[in-house]
Order: C-alpha cells, then sequence, then structure tokens
C-alpha cells in the first residue's frame, strides 16, 4: 500500500488549492451574505477542467479520475463551500451520464457539463421520500415516442441551473416497482423549479423544488435501460458520498486553520491562546479527525478508480468525515468564544455549512445501516 499521490494528483491539489485561496476563499462570505450562486467562481473551474474530471476526453473532459476529483474538491470547499457544491453535483451527473449513457447521450451533454456552459442536477429526493429513496411517487408513462412524467421533487443541486438533470421516476408499479432514470432539460415544457430554498449554509448553492405537470420526455432521454433507475441512483450516489466526505474536509480545515490563526493572536491572562493546554488539544483533535476523515475518503475513491466494490467504503468515509468536520468546526467555533458567534469571523459560517453533509446524500443513520448491512453480509475485510 502507498500512501503517495502520482506528480500529476499532487499537481492538481496544489494548483485548486492557490486557485481557492486567491479566488474562492476572498469572496466566501459575501457569497454567502447575499445568497447568490457563485457564477465567476464556476467558470473558472470550468476554465481549468474541473467540471469534467469524471468525463472522458473523448468528449470534453478532464479524465483526471476519483483520486484527483476528490484532492480538488477538498481544495474548493475549503476556499467556499457554496462553490464546491456546485462543483460536486456537476461532476456527479457528467460521471453518472458517462457511465451509463448512450453514445449519442453522451455527445449530447457532456460537452455542456465539462466546459461550463450548464451544470448537472441529480433529483432523486421528494416531499415524501428521503431516506427512503424507493419510495419515490414520481412517475413516467410511456406514450408514443416519449415518456410522460408527472411529480415532484425537492432540494434539488443546481436545480434552476443545469442544463441536464438526472431525474428518478417510477416507470412500474406492479407487479413489482420499477424505477428510471431520465436527461430532462430544463425548457422541457411541463417543468417548473420553484423558489430557491433559504438555508442555514451553503447559501450560494442554488437549491430548489421541482414539478412535472405532463411533461414529456422523448424515449432517447431514458438513461440505461427501463428499470435500471434505482441501480443507477445508487451507484451515483456512492461517488457522491465520497465527494461529500472530500467537502466536509475541505470545510473543516478552512475552520481549523481560522482557529490556528486566531489563538495565535488572541491573548487572554496575559497569553495567546495557543499557548493553553485546553486550546491544543481541541486543534489537535482537530487535526487528527480531518487526516483520518482524508484517507478513509482517498481510500474510498481509490477503489472507485480501480474499479473495486466501494459502496462499504463510500459510507464509512460520508459518515466519519461528516461528522469529524462537524466536531472540528464546532471547537473552531468555541476556540473563538464570542467571537466565533458572530458573522465578522469565518468560522460561524464554516458551522452553518458543514451540517448538512451529514444529512444530504445520504443521512448518517443511514451510512451506519448500508455499512451495517455490508458487514453481516461480507463481513469484515
Amino acid at each position: 500500500m502507498t500512501f503517495l499521490l502520482s506528480e500529476e494528483q499532487a499537481q492538481i491539489r496544489d494548483m485548486v488549492r492557490s486557485l481557492a485561496r486567491k479566488e474562492f476563499a476572498p469572496n466566501a462570505a459575501e457569497i454567502d451574505e447575499q445568497g447568490r450562486y457563485p457564477e465567476e467562481n464556476m467558470k473558472l473551474l470550468a476554465e481549468l477542467g474541473l467540471l469534467g474530471m469524471l468525463i472522458p476526453a473523448s468528449h470534453g473532459g478532464s479524465e483526471a479520475g476519483p483520486v484527483a476529483y476528490n484532492l480538488a474538491l477538498a481544495e474548493v470547499a475549503r476556499g467556499c463551500a457554496s462553490t464546491g457544491v456546485g462543483m460536486a453535483a456537476t461532476n456527479m451527473v457528467g460521471e453518472t451520464i458517462a457511465r451509463f449513457g448512450t453514445e449519442e447521450q453522451k455527445r449530447r451533454f457532456l460537452p455542456a457539463l465539462a466546459s461550463g456552459t450548464g451544470g448537472g442536477a441529480f433529483a432523486l429526493t421528494e416531499p415524501a421520500a428521503g431516506s427512503d429513496a424507493f419510495g419515490i411517487a414520481t412517475v413516467a408513462v410511456p406514450d408514443g415516442a416519449d415518456y410522460v412524467l408527472n411529480g415532484g421533487k425537492a432540494f434539488i443541486t443546481n436545480g434552476t441551473c443545469a442544463s441536464v438533470t438526472i431525474v428518478m421516476a417510477v416507470t412500474r408499479k406492479e407487479p413489482e416497482k420499477r424505477i428510471s432514470a431520465f436527461l430532462v432539460e430544463p425548457q422541457t415544457r411541463g417543468w417548473f423549479s420553484g423558489k430557491p430554498e433559504r438555508k442555514m449554509g451553503l447559501k450560494g448553492s442554488n437549491t430548489v423544488s421541482l414539478s412535472f405537470d405532463d411533461c414529456r420526455i422523448p424515449k432517447g432521454n431514458l438513461l440505461g435501460k427501463e428499470g435500471e433507475g434505482f441501480r443507477i441512483a445508487m451507484n451515483a450516489l456512492d461517488g457522491g458520498r465520497v465527494g461529500i466526505a472530500s467537502q466536509s474536509v475541505g470545510i473543516a480545515r478552512a475552520a481549523l486553520d481560522a482557529a490556528i490563526s486566531f489563538a495565535r493572536e488572541r491573548k487572554q491572562f496575559g497569553q495567546p491562546l495557543s499557548e493553553f493546554q485546553a486550546i491544543q488539544w481541541m486543534m489537535a483533535d482537530s487535526a487528527t479527525d480531518l487526516d483520518a476523515a482524508e484517507l478513509l475518503a482517498l481510500r474510498a475513491a481509490y477503489h472507485q478508480e480501480t474499479g473495486r466494490p466501494f459502496t462499504r467504503e463510500a459510507s464509512i468515509a460520508k459518515v466519519f468525515a461528516t461528522e469529524a468536520a462537524y466536531r472540528a468546526c464546532h471547537r473552531a467555533v468555541q476556540i473563538h468564544g464570542g467571537y466565533g458567534y458572530i458573522r465578522e469571523y469565518p468560522v460561524e459560517r464554516h458551522l452553518r455549512d458543514v451540517k448538512v453533509t451529514s444529512i444530504y446524500e445520504g443521512t448518517s443513520e443511514i451510512q451506519r445501516v448500508i455499512i451495517a448491512r455490508d458487514l453481516l453480509r461480507e463481513g469484515c475485510r
């Protein structure tokens, strides 16, 4: 086993770290305060090939692979968490189309995703179907050369910024429920988006509800075969969960950076906070947590990159990293004392931003269910 990055992977990480520090971090508070989509950041990501890292070069992507992608995503989130979310959703959609799409679908959708012409969105969650993903009620009924889509989705990242959205819908209810995946474009008649959600954190990330009212989708926009949608969704979520682990590590590293700087400068009882053992231990615990979380995320990414099963590894990475990141952000606020509770200091934003990482794309509780089921089926490895 080696923990060394390839020269290319290290170069990508360092390049994105520099970009995020210079371009993203200085404007992150403003993006949060205004609740605006960071278009300028997404444009820079596209120019550098960071929106198509999991797309083959033959279809306009940079084909960097999951390890390099997760390294880059952590650095982007370290600079601006909202930008990291937009990057993650677009890459996940691109990877899913690259894996399951027809050649015609790849030609139509992948170059736009990679070039930043339009983002990608993934629509599985519904108002009454969150953790119970198989309980979705949106339906798609075949009608001539089309499917007619009816229903609604909730909490869709990039919902109004996407050039293509992967929508999961029921195509057969009995005798056995079947779910299929569709590539839906926002200009399609019968497509409606709600107003942006007012969220606790990640305020620059576009999050909306979607509704479909007799929305006609050409049969050529069926992704994979009819009935394969749930498998496609779970495959996409495996990769997405590794990405969320990396996002959370990036956010928490930004919080730890801020806590270290504050502890060096702030004095109490005649000495810097950094001289107090209690503060030192808090920082040490956060550094330990985050290093472990990063290694778990990169292990899962390596399994993904080398074609190995990684469902368990993805869930382990997500549950540990997101909860460790929350602890690190909480400690960072605590180190700041009262200053950590006001918006002038970035740790307040980091704590708000990191909270959702243990909720979306599968809660921590669902990750523990997945891990336990795999353990009972396969045992320890």
